[in-house]
């Protein structure tokens, strides 16, 4: 796939990488993630004055910048790079879009425009370890996730008229440091069993918030009490809340899989240029031959994650867009004739609405740990060390695995879905 980016997709991204080389380098990124918060509170702020990055996917009604999810979703490519500590994926991937997509007229008004200028973080809170299965990532949300009156759910009931949950939720990213939580809780019991989503306060009474421990320290997670704490329901009773969870978890893999990218991008260029200088046996690292075939071999997977990546990010963006790489004319909507065609080529089927960011989240993955594993061996015994930044790389790829994951089951459940191991009757 060769997709073409508009001039304010460029843009975008040019300024981002900018901002996240002056306020992101190593040295800011360690500290960062020691502060309670495990991001540096000012440069948030600067990724929403500067760029509306909070924003960027929401409308202009709410304070938005108004461009299609994919320009968010490319944006993750340079946050990626710089493994960029901050609550972008909990708050503007993980809990807008349902805000958005189910929220009443009142609190789209109270939460987006907040949430678009940065003043306000969200989290999404899922017992764990449910996030992969309520976003629809390994599998069907069959079951009851939520809790189903199992110990370590959510439940929620309706006392006098207002709603009260009870129940924990653990591997919640940003918890512990989020303005507003939405929650998935089970409500109805055996009658009405189903998961509602609300919308509990960060200051809310009864609310116990500890951050944990996290294999990657790049995104902070809380562990989420709620001891009869009051909520407000997300929308109604009536709303679509498996689809939209669904169709939120589309994107943030699709999301995901670009900032892997980034990640994998930034690894394998510290790596050729750490062997381009560094010497063996009286030669350049670099000029060995095998060494050439493994950082091929990783530059191949690469691109092949890249395009999947792409593909997702344009399979999952809103069909009214801007642009396009059906026609050439950037990576979402409608470009112009002439171009260099997308995913499908000129004049294609329009595949808009599939739901392939599983797969390439699948994908992307693979080359961020193939990147990141080579790149450490690549460095020596320096690769091993707490001070290099090379195990950093690969604890995202672990992490993102572990709470998106794992590998197998997204290509499992997308192959699924593509019916790809039904039988067929064949008759002679």
């Amino acid at each position: 796939m060769d997709p073409g980016f508009t001039a304010e997709q460029d843009g975008i991204r040019r300024t981002l990488r900018e901002l996240l080389h002056k306020r992101c380098g190593p040295e800011e990124l360690r500290a960062a993630l020691d502060t309670p918060r495990g991001h540096d509170p000012a440069l948030w702020t600067a990724l929403a004055e500067q760029l509306g990055l909070p924003g960027l996917a929401l409308p202009e009604a709410y304070g938005g910048v108004g461009c299609p999810v994919t320009d968010l979703a490319l944006a993750a490519e340079e946050t990626g790079r710089a493994l960029a500590p901050s609550p972008l994926l909990a708050t503007s991937v993980l809990a807008a879009p349902l805000i958005l997509a189910l929220g009443t007229d009142a609190q789209r008004a109270d939460l987006l425009p907040r949430i678009s200028d940065g003043t306000l973080t969200a989290a999404l809170a899922v017992p764990a370890p449910a996030l992969a299965t309520a976003l629809a990532l390994t599998g069907p949300q069959d079951g009851d996730w939520a809790g189903g009156g199992r110990a370590g759910g959510i439940q929620a009931r309706r006392v006098q008229g207002v709603w009260r949950l009870y129940g924990e939720a653990a591997q919640v990213l940003d918890g512990h440091s989020a303005g507003a939580l939405v929650v998935a809780a089970h409500t109805g019991g055996f009658v009405r069993s189903r998961t509602l989503l609300f919308v509990v306060a960060g200051d809310a009474v009864g609310l116990v918030r500890t951050r944990q421990t996290a294999l990657d320290a790049t995104r902070p997670q809380a562990r989420v009490q709620l001891r009869d704490v009051r909520a407000e329901l997300l929308g109604s009773e009536e709303a679509g809340v498996a689809d939209a969870l669904s169709r939120a978890g589309d994107f943030a893999a699709a999301f995901l899989a670009c900032e892997a990218v980034g990640a994998a991008d930034r690894t394998l260029e510290r790596t050729v240029e750490y062997l381009g200088r560094r010497e063996q046996f009286g030669r350049v690292i670099a000029s060995f031959q095998a060494v050439q075939h493994r950082l091929a071999d990783v530059y191949v997977q690469l691109q092949a994650a890249r395009s999947a990546a792409y593909y997702a990010a344009w399979a999952a963006g809103d069909p009214g867009g801007r642009g396009g790489l059906d026609g050439g004319g950037g990576l979402d909507g409608g470009g112009a004739t002439g171009g260099r065609g997308g995913p499908h080529g000129p004049g294609g089927s329009d595949r808009r609405g599939e739901r392939v960011g599983g797969l390439a989240l699948a994908q992307a993955l693979e080359a961020l740990r193939r990147a990141a594993g080579e790149g450490i061996q690549l460095h020596g015994g320096i690769g091993f060390t707490w001070e290099h930044e090379a195990h950093l790389y690969f604890k995202r790829a672990a992490g993102d695995e572990l709470l998106f994951g794992p590998v197998h089951r997204l290509r499992a459940h997308a192959a699924e879905g593509a019916r790809l191991f039904e039988r067929t009757e064949v008759s002679v």
